[in-house]
């Protein structure tokens, strides 16, 4: 009869195999396909970071990354892989600095980071989408207007509103739905001269 023990031990040792297995093969595709790109990467890599001291380290890092994606799966296109891992390995460490210091802002958009500003032409247009929104409340009618901002904009509920201006909840619907009719005509109307023929 076989002992429990060794049955487990013989588990234990045909899983090392498979794993020992598993691994050589991630180590093989890894020299194979990744060790090849080491001097675009690096070039990648010192044409977007300030600090050329620090290259080396991001180098390894990279591979640290591309290593432990694979592990899990590896991936399609080895290429784009690595360096889309360098590219977000690099606006990592952009975001993760306090002092962000002239050179990285100067290389934001070679990383294509996103920023927290839309361009200008977006302001000028937002700008002017808020002009046209608060000139058409404006218009509307000062129950509705009251109706329309506390349920679109501060968020609350037909029956809060209906309390809290002293009337029905039907009431309420009727406002808003007078605000969101007039709203509409007058934002989306098409002027005559704009009007398909």
């Amino acid at each position: 009869m076989t002992d429990t023990s060794e049955m487990e031990w013989e588990d234990t040792r045909a899983g090392h195999r498979s794993m020992t297995s598993r691994d050589e093969d991630l180590r093989a595709w890894f020299i194979r396909e990744v060790l090849p790109l080491e001097a675009a990467l690096t070039q990648y890599l010192r044409h977007n970071w300030r600090e050329p001291a620090n290259v080396a380290d991001l180098l390894q890092d990279v591979y640290v990354r591309v290593f432990e994606a694979a592990r899990k799966e590896l991936p399609k296109a080895t290429g784009p892989f690595v360096f889309a891992t360098a590219r977000n390995l690099l606006v990592d460490r952009v975001r993760h600095e306090k002092v962000v210091p002239f050179e990285a802002v100067e290389n934001l958009d070679a990383l294509n980071v996103a920023s927290d500003t839309p361009p200008p032409d977006e302001q000028v247009l937002a700008r002017e989408e808020l002009r046209l929104i608060q000139s058409a409340l404006n218009r509307l009618h000062p129950r509705s207007r009251e109706a329309f901002i506390m349920h679109h904009v501060d968020g609350f509920s037909r029956r809060e509103i209906a309390s809290r201006m002293g009337i029905s909840e039907i009431t309420v619907t009727w406002y808003l739905n007078q605000g969101v009719r007039l709203l509409a005509d007058i934002l989306y109307r098409v002027s005559p001269q704009r009007r398909p023929r």
